[in-house]
C-alpha cells in the first residue's frame, strides 16, 4: 500500500521528474495558488503517476483529489476540521493524517485513516513548527498506539535519519528538502529508493 520513500513535492513538475525516476508513492503540497491552477497540477501529476503506475497523494485538497480521481489525500489536522471524512471515503480515496502530539493523533484516529504521519522528527527548516522535535523514541510509542496502521516519519529526514526512523518502527520516511533541494535531485531519488 505505502512504500517506504515517500516524497513530499510542492509542484507537478517534480511530480514529472521523480515517478519516471522511480518513486511510487509522492505527495503533491502545493500551497498559495488559485484553484485553476491546482486542478492543472493535481490533473497532471495523476496523469504522470497513472501512466507510471504510482500513487498520488494530494496534500489538503480533498474536493479536487475526489474530482480528479486520486488514490490517496493527506489531510493536516487544521484541515480534518473542515473536511467531509464521509465523501472521501465515499470516492473511494485512501486517507492519511498528520499528528504531533497525543491529542491530534487521538483526533487523527477517529477518522480511521489508512496512515498515519508524525513529525518533526528532526528540526525542519522547510516550514515553522511549534512542536519540538519528536525524535526516534516517539515512533516506537506512535507505532504501538496506531497498531497495525502504517507509520509515516516526516522532518528533517535524510538518508542515514530515515534508516534510523525505519529501525525505530516507521514503516515509510516522507522526505522533502533532501531531496527537492539537494544538487542532484534524481540522483538523491535514486539513493534513497535503493534504501
Amino acid at each position: 500500500m505505502i512504500e517506504k520513500f515517500y516524497p513530499v513535492v510542492p509542484n507537478a513538475d517534480w511530480v514529472a521528474r521523480l515517478v519516471p525516476a522511480g518513486a511510487r508513492f509522492i505527495q503533491l503540497r502545493i500551497k498559495d495558488q488559485p484553484d485553476s491552477e491546482l486542478r492543472r497540477q493535481v490533473r497532471e501529476a495523476q496523469a504522470v503517476c497513472a501512466a507510471h503506475g504510482a500513487q498520488l497523494i494530494v496534500n489538503d485538497y480533498w474536493r479536487i483529489a475526489i474530482d480528479e480521481k486520486c488514490p490517496w489525500v493527506h489531510l493536516g489536522q487544521e484541515d480534518l476540521v473542515d473536511a467531509d471524512v464521509k465523501a472521501i471515503r465515499r470516492a473511494g480515496l485512501l486517507l492519511g493524517v498528520s499528528t504531533h502530539d497525543h491529542a491530534e493523533l487521538d483526533k487523527g484516529l477517529t477518522v480511521d485513516p489508512d496512515y498515519v504521519a508524525l513529525g518533526p522528527i528532526w528540526p525542519t527548516l522547510l516550514k515553522k513548527m511549534p512542536w519540538a522535535p519528536q525524535g526516534l523514541d516517539r515512533i516506537g510509542e506512535w507505532k504501538r498506539l496506531v497498531g497495525k496502521k502504517p507509520l509515516v516519519a516526516i522532518g528533517g529526514l535524510t538518508l542515514e535519519r530515515a534508516k534510523l526512523c525505519l529501525a525505530a518502527g516507521a514503516d515509510s520516511a516522507a522526505v522533502v528538502g533532501d531531496v527537492v533541494n539537494h544538487a542532484d535531485p534524481i540522483g538523491q531519488t535514486k539513493a534513497w529508493l535503493q534504501l
